[in-house]
């Protein structure tokens, strides 16, 4: 019998919807406020895609739960700090050759109308000679 054959996949992680308190002002990081986080990972040669086993993939139960731990053990004021270090966290303990994070402030505090205000980092995996 032949082995199951892998393929690259995508996995997304779209609107997972956290109580955070980052920001520049004080206001924001004492009261708090609904933070919308996006997730793209890149699982390179997944063997999911022939096996059927979750062993065989990246559970990403256990990344949003990490995603939710990291965005609210810990302030900070800017996002581009949340994203990068979510980011490199996820490739630090997963298969994953990249992965994309986006953290949108759905009501920024700013006085125009907007829908929201986000910040996107793609960090990639050390290579094998890196």
């Amino acid at each position: 019998m032949s082995e199951p054959e892998s393929r690259d996949v995508l996995i997304r992680l779209d609107g997972v919807s956290v109580r955070t308190n980052h920001g520049v002002s004080e206001a924001e990081r004492e009261i708090g406020q609904r933070m919308v986080f996006d997730l793209a990972m890149t699982v390179p040669g997944c063997g999911a895609t022939g096996t059927d086993r979750v062993e065989d993939t990246v559970d990403y139960g256990e990344v949003s739960g990490m995603l939710a731990s990291m965005a609210t053990e810990r302030s900070r004021l800017t996002l581009e700090c949340l994203v990068t270090e979510i980011a490199e966290a996820i490739v630090d303990r997963f298969p994953v050759s990249s992965v994309t994070v986006r953290a949108t402030k759905p009501e920024p505090p700013v006085p125009q109308v907007m829908d929201g205000a986000s910040v996107e980092v793609t960090v990639e995996a050390p290579g094998e000679d890196g």
